[in-house]
This record gives structure tokens, sequence and C-alpha cells, in this order.
């Protein structure tokens, strides 16, 4: 189950990247806390999440002919200083009482930008280390490290907020601490890249134009029945299927009650359920029929979100957000090993950047999901995504006839 992990390379890669998780997730607790804390708004939490967002969609496509063209090892050291001396102006503004609901936004977008740059060379450089053969357990293990940090990072960002605020609500202090803590994650994050050894060839020609290098990864994946299928697959649980993770601060404050800790204890929840999802991964390199399987995870995350929607208790969001944290890390992974797979070596980085893009979509799901939160309620908002998620996954079974056939994910690509 570890054999990843005894790569050198990747344990210092993957070191990194739990670094960088755990500031990420510490920041959706601590600004999802502030922000409805200042607003009172579904909305702005929807807003604050298509700032950090958008840039995917910008961004991504250059991302992908930097992780092609350009030096991986450097471009992900540089994007994690950039994020740490970013996290660190914002925790300063809040410690000092100068926040406004601008200021989420605007380092949201950095954050944003930064990732859409650099997560394409991050993914790319994985089977580089590894080996395709290590895949599936690389990507699983990738994932358990931003789960891992689901469940801890939550829990630490909640008990910070509760502890250092003295119950009081309109206390920002506490925010910025954790803002202080993030921007340490992230520098941590950067320093582990300057270890590995394999500096991230570029495997493409780059004799070609930037915009060239572009064109040519939409065709490829747009020609390709299975890459292309998978990926408007894995759009459909960013449309609607992370509602939950981001009205989860509205329907711990609005249908639980709960306060800042109770908020880390469902995230955290949310993470143990997904870091037992990698962890079934990383043991299915042999498993077969990996379409139906991908379809069937994708149907059951969106009965388990709707199902969610419906709970009125803690306890009952305690182990349907787990369950909601099992699928999505399980479907995740298994989508994302299969296109690294099903892709040639140097248009990885196109190819997992064009992915990263069609995730950058979520805010077209969640904007008109905040819509109707804002006006009938964050359970019904919530519900509503689930049910739609499993409309168009059921919609979607009879179209990409090439996912569905998917036996091993070692398939030759099409």
């Amino acid at each position: 189950m570890f054999a990843s992990l005894k790569n050198r390379d990747y344990l210092l890669l993957w070191t990194g990247q739990a670094g960088s998780a755990f500031a990420m997730n510490m920041q959706l607790v601590a600004q999802g806390w502030l922000v409805y804390e200042m607003t009172v708004s579904t909305m702005n939490l929807a807003l604050v999440t298509f700032a950090f967002t958008a840039p995917q969609i910008f961004f991504a496509l250059i991302g992908g002919v930097l992780a092609d063209r350009v030096r991986k090892k450097p471009l992900l050291l540089w994007s994690q200083a950039l994020n740490g001396a970013a996290t660190l102006v914002m925790a300063v503004i809040i410690i000092t009482g100068k926040v406004t609901f601008f200021d989420f936004i605007w380092v949201g977008f950095l954050n944003g930008t930064v990732l859409a740059l650099s997560m394409p060379a991050r993914t790319a450089f994985i089977p580089e280390i590894v080996g395709e053969g290590l895949m599936f357990n690389a990507m699983a293990f990738n994932m358990a490290s931003w789960n891992i940090a689901r469940i801890l990072g939550p829990a630490l960002a909640g008990v910070m907020i509760a502890v250092f605020a003295g119950g009081d609500k309109t206390s920002a202090f506490g925010v910025g601490l954790v803002y202080l803590v993030l921007s340490a994650l992230y520098l941590v994050s950067s320093v582990t890249v300057l270890f590995i050894h394999h500096p991230g060839h570029p495997l493409g020609t780059g004799q070609a134009s930037p915009l060239r290098d572009v064109w040519e990864g939409l065709t490829y994946a747009a020609h390709s029945p299975v890459v292309g299928g998978l990926i408007l697959l894995s759009i459909l649980p960013f449309l609607f299927g992370m509602s939950v993770n981001t009205f989860l601060p509205a329907f711990n404050t609005d249908v639980l009650a709960g306060g800042a800790d109770d908020l880390g204890i469902l995230m955290a929840a949310m993470g143990a359920g997904a870091i037992l999802g990698s962890l079934a991964l990383a043991k299915m390199r042999e498993f077969r029929h990996k379409g139906v399987w991908l379809f069937a995870s994708t149907l059951l995350w969106g009965g388990l979100v709707a199902g969610f929607g419906a709970t009125a208790t803690m306890l009952a969001a305690l182990v349907l957000v787990g369950l909601v944290g099992f699928i999505s890390a399980f479907n995740m992974s298994m989508n994302r090993s299969i296109v690294q797979l099903q892709v040639t070596r140097e248009m990885r980085g196109r190819v997992m950047s064009i992915d990263m893009m069609s995730h950058g979509l979520m805010p077209l799901g969640i904007l008109p999901i905040g819509w109707v939160a804002e006006h009938w309620g964050v359970a019904g908002g919530i519900g509503l995504s689930g049910a739609l998620l499993m409309a168009g996954t059921l919609a979607l079974w009879f179209v990409l006839v090439g996912v569905r056939r998917i036996d091993s994910g070692f398939e030759p690509p099409k």
C-alpha cells in the first residue's frame, strides 16, 4: 500500500503537498467563518469561492503549457513561496482590524491564480517520479495528503478561532493567527521542493508557440472519447457536488446552530471519510470495471449530498458528511489517475490543465445554488445540488460509452 512513499522524491513532493493542503483547508474554515460573520450572506461565501476558482478557467491552460515547457521543480518552489507571502500580508490586515470583504476576494484570486499555474506541473510531476506502474497508488496518496489536512487542518483552525476569540463571534484575532500559520505552511511547502533530486524536465518540444501548445492540448482532449469523457464526467461533481464544501459554514450556523469548533469537526469528519476513500483506491491497481465504478460513485456522491441537505442533527450531519468525503476522494482520485494513464507523456501537463480548467467552472453551479440558498434556505440549496448531480450522471451514462467501458485503466490511449 505504501510503495510510492518509499520513493524519496515522491515523499518530499507529498510532504509539500500536505503542507499546502493544510494551509488551504485551514483557510476554508477561517475565511468562511469570518466572511459569514461579517456579511451573513451565502452569496458572499459563493463569491469568495468564485474568486478562488475563476483563475482556474483563465490561467490553467497557461499552467499546462508551463508544465510541458519548463522545469517543474522551480515552478513549484516559487509558487508556494508567493502563496506564503500573500497569506502573511492577509494575516497582518486581519490582526490589525483593517480587513474588508474585498480582501478575501483579492487573496482568493491570487491563491487561485498561483494554483492554476502550478498544479498541472505538480500533477504531471508524479508519473515522472514514480512511473506509471505506481500511478494509482501515488495519486491515491496525493489525495490522502489533502484529506489528512481536511481532518486536522479544519479542527485546528476551528479551535484556534474559538479559543482566541474568547466566545466573541465578531473577533477577527483568531482568524488572523490562523493566517499566520497558513503563511508558514506555504513556506514549508516551498522549502521541501528544494530537496527533490528530480528536476522535472520539460517533456514538450517547446518549438511551437504557446498558443499552438494550448490548441494542441484542447484538440487532443476533444478528439479522445475517453480522455474528453473523463474530463466531462469530472466537471459534474465540481458543478453540483461541492455545494457541501462551500456552504458548510452557513449550514453549520443556520441549520445546526453550531460554532466555529463545530464547523471544524464537520470538516474533519469529511476529511476522515476522504482518507478512507483514498486508501481504498491505493489498493485498486488490479480492480476491474473502473468505468462503471466511476459512474456509480458519482451517482452515489449526488445522493449523499442530497441526503446531507435534509439532515437536521449534528450526528446525522457528521455521518453523511463523512460519507461524502469518502466517495468524493475515491471518485476524484480514480478519475485523475485514469486520465494520466490515457495521455501521452508530452501531453500530460496540458491535459491536466484542461482538467483543472474544467474544475474552475464550479461557480457556474455554486452561484445559482447560492442564490437558491439565499432565498429558500441553505438546506434546500444543498439538496437541489445533489439532485442535479444525480440527474446529470444518469444522462452522461448513456452518452459516454467509452468511459463506461474502461476496465483496468491501463488500456492503450484512444
